[in-house]
């Protein structure tokens, strides 16, 4: 009797088990499944549970402007479940925080379906689609196919983290990759860039600007200098007119010398139009004080937005007419002047580009804003063994003339490979690696070996494949989130 009732509790508790058991299979949860996905305007990185017919199934929709990689502030976003042009939709007309959009679908029949997130912001509309995704008929079904749910065995580094940084990605390409040297430029100012202001008339000098000192930016017709004669004092006046008197007579003796020179053929006509000129203004100068001149004389203005590069007189001065007072610059035209070995053989045949270091460190092509090889010098001597290289650059230089600048010059027959990004390297003793994108909120850490670099780009000679994304700005910091022995939990409240 008692074995009966020790047997009967066995099988009482077997059967609790199996409850139990049966009760946990019931509760396991779908499968989650996320993915990323790209555009040239937008990132998406979607997190949602897998789809099962008549289960409702909420998206964690991250939504990033690539252009500065920023959360999506504004607009709407509907996701549709298309199945042979019919389908489900649904929309939400914002975000549930910033960034992340928060739609849902129940779907009503297992298949293969295409899911498409659709976009629409102030500022831009954009189209995402996922092929070949599939709705399973029941929970078990999409467990049975998907399994337990797994972390990522990469770093993580959420996308609420990487909006809060300078963080920026790009894809692996294959492009054009040259030859190049390496060597460094100076700048000098291009023809036009710089102009010097005279003296109209003869005068007192009248800053109409403030603290008007070298460097100071000055705006087109902007007036910089009144010169005037009006408020002289009668003996100062005198002095003025006598000094006056005697360059004009000292001018005009010059003057007649060499015209009967010239007339004779005994000078050349360059040094008797030289002589002429001087004449003519100290005879102008001389007329204008001895007539009186006073009123208002005559303003100087800046000729074009630019910065003052040179000043020649005081405020308060007296002035001669085609006195030169001042020198206005401008950034927007410069010319780079470079030096090279004649062995390198560069001719402006196969020179192809020249990529200089602007001050922020960032390398520019001077054909980005239209510039191009000016010229290549073909003789070299003992007193120049270099050939001297120019090139013309069109846009807002921040660099003094007179500075140097790191310079690479391309030249010969381009070869197609693998390239990133230069500022995508992370360097530790001479060995390179970058931080791969595995997935929205995962990454890799993957030495690579580098071959040429060409301006903002390098070459890639192992360890990155095109299609594949890179950290070019914020690797480090997901770097020290690998470091940090404490990682981010995978995943979200929303």
């Amino acid at each position: 009797m008692k074995y009966i009732i020790l047997l009967s509790v066995m099988l009482l508790m077997s059967c609790g088990n199996q409850k139990e058991d049966s009760t946990a299979s019931e509760v396991e949860p779908i499968p989650t499944k996320s993915m990323t996905l790209w555009t040239d305007k937008t990132e998406l990185f979607v997190e949602f549970p897998a789809l099962v017919v008549g289960e409702n199934s909420r998206f964690a929709a991250h939504f990033t402007v690539l252009e500065k990689h920023k959360p999506v502030r504004e607009g709407k976003v509907t996701v549709s479940l298309i199945k042979s042009d019919k389908g489900i939709r649904n929309t939400v007309e914002s975000p549930s925080s910033p960034g992340i959009f928060s739609p849902s679908l129940q779907p009503k029949e297992a298949g293969n379906f295409k899911l498409i997130f659709d976009i629409k912001t102030p500022t831009f509309s954009d189209t995402l689609i996922v092929h070949d995704i599939i709705v399973y008929a029941s929970k078990e079904d999409a467990i049975n196919a998907l399994g337990a749910a797994s972390e990522d065995a990469g770093i993580s580094f959420l996308k609420e983290q990487a909006w809060k940084i300078d963080f920026q990605t790009s894809p692996v390409v294959n492009g054009k990759i040259y030859d190049v040297i390496n060597t460094s430029g100076v700048w000098t100012p291009a023809s036009g860039s710089v102009k010097t202001l005279v003296a109209k008339s003869n005068g007192v000098v009248d800053f109409a600007v403030n603290n008007l000192t070298e460097g100071t930016l000055v705006k087109r017709g902007q007036l910089l200098i009144n010169v005037s004669s009006k408020g002289l004092a009668s003996n100062n006046l005198s002095t003025y007119i006598a000094s006056a008197k005697a360059k004009y007579e000292q001018a005009k003796s010059e003057y007649d010398r060499k015209k009967e020179l010239y007339e004779s053929k005994i000078v050349p006509k360059a040094a008797f139009e030289k002589v002429e000129s001087n004449y003519n203004i100290a005879k102008s100068n001389y007329q204008s004080l001895a007539s009186g001149v006073s009123g208002g004389g005559k303003q100087i203005r800046a000729p074009f937005d630019g910065y003052i590069t040179a000043i020649n007189v005081a405020n308060g001065d007296y002035v001669d007419q085609g006195l030169a007072m001042l020198t206005v610059g401008t950034h927007q035209s410069r010319v780079l002047k470079t030096q090279i070995a004649p062995s390198y053989g560069l001719t402006m045949e196969n020179a192809q580009s020249i990529w200089y270091q602007t001050n922020d460190g960032q390398w520019q092509n001077v054909a980005t804003s239209g510039g191009s090889i000016l010229s290549i010098a073909k003789d070299v001597d003992n007193n120049r063994p270099l050939i001297s290289v120019f090139a013309e650059v069109n846009e807002d230089v921040d660099m003094p003339e007179g500075s140097l600048t790191l310079v690479q010059i391309a030249m010969g027959n381009a070869t197609q490979n693998t390239m990133i990004p230069v500022s995508a390297l992370l360097e530790d003793y001479g060995s390179y690696s970058v931080m791969v994108q595995l997935s929205g909120e995962s990454f890799e850490r993957r030495p690579i070996k580098i071959g040429k670099r060409n301006g903002k780009n390098v070459e890639i000679l192992e360890g990155l494949q095109v299609g594949e994304v890179v950290v070019t700005i914020g690797a480090y910091q997901v770097k020290m989130a690998s470091m940090s022995g404490s990682t981010p939990a995978h995943g979200h409240e929303h």
